[in-house]
């Protein structure tokens, strides 16, 4: 099953001495319990899901009232109010980043568990380098950690990892696993995580404008060829069979997409929780399935 565990490494020596203490599933340091089960999906099958608990297989329902059929494709998410959360709690900024975490693994084990393809997930914005950078540190430790202790199950479950996002700007060691981790499992097909560090959507934008530019320099492409899906095609999301999201949530409370995925997100259904991140459990996420599965998506036509 998915698991993902995050090491101790020589830039968080600077974290109080309980604060690896948020590995582990508990409560909330307001006795609300985690939203997320910890289970781990393995096989689709006629609607039902099949989860592997110490290696017995036993079959679980979609949660009622969603139905199989109309289940999006790819859902991205918005995961803002780590730093809320952990000041609501008297703890330091990065048990928030580090409880934000713990929170994306079990989300991305809800979306294995009922079929869901593509998760894209903006982990670290562009704007964010203006952080300090004791946090900006501790932020990208805690990610190649993750990606790192990953790599075993996200092969085993067939997951392929990518990551977007302006890449050069990140440490090297997370380079450089970046670089392994997407050659490792760059032909798994079962579930693509998408995980955007050092990213925005005008940067996306940007970046795909020059590589066209490129293009008409080169005498690869004319002036007159360029439309629509030659753009989309130079996007970061190319790496994706589904590039666009059907779903866009972002937790906190917050109504905007904050520089994230703007061209991808042009006809995206969007549902706005009220939830910080480290506390958007199950029923939050179902709560944002059964929404969207009560919208006409008309992609700008009518019907009848």
């Amino acid at each position: 099953m998915l698991s993902l565990r995050l090491r101790r490494t020589a830039v968080c020596k600077t974290l109080p001495q309980n604060f690896f203490q948020f590995f582990s599933h508990q409560k909330t340091s307001d006795d609300r319990p985690h939203g997320f089960p910890p289970l781990a999906a393995t096989n689709l099958n006629s609607g039902v899901i099949e989860e592997e608990i110490g290696g017995i297989e036993q079959a679980m329902q979609l949660p009622e009232g969603l139905r199989r059929e109309s289940m999006p494709r790819h859902v991205a998410v918005i995961m803002d109010g780590n730093s809320r959360w952990a000041r609501q709690r008297g703890l330091l900024t990065p048990s928030g980043h580090e409880a934000g975490l713990r929170s994306m693994k079990e989300f991305i084990k809800l979306c294995l568990q009922w079929g869901i393809k593509v998760v894209t997930v903006f982990a670290f914005s562009i704007d964010n380098w203006t952080r300090p950078k004791e946090e900006v540190d501790i932020v990208m430790t805690l990610i190649e950690n993750l990606l790192k202790s990953g790599l075993d199950d996200f092969i085993r479950e067939g997951t392929r990892v990518s990551i977007i996002g302006d890449s050069s700007r990140v440490p090297e060691s997370l380079q450089r696993t970046i670089c392994e981790i997407q050659e490792m499992t760059r032909e798994n097909s079962k579930f693509h995580f998408i995980m955007a560090i050092s990213y925005s959507g005008t940067y996306d934008l940007v970046q795909a404008c020059k590589s066209v530019a490129q293009k008409v320099r080169d005498g690869v492409i004319q002036v007159e060829e360029i439309n629509e899906s030659v753009v989309q095609h130079e996007l970061e999301t190319k790496c994706s069979e589904f590039p666009c999201p059907d779903l866009l949530i972002r937790t906190s409370g917050e109504v905007r997409i904050s520089n994230f995925l703007l061209w991808q997100s042009a006809y995206s259904e969007l549902f706005f929780a009220k939830a910080l991140w480290p506390d958007f459990g199950k029923n939050d996420f179902v709560e944002a399935l059964a929404s969207y599965q009560q919208r006409q998506r008309r992609y700008g036509s009518r019907y009848a």
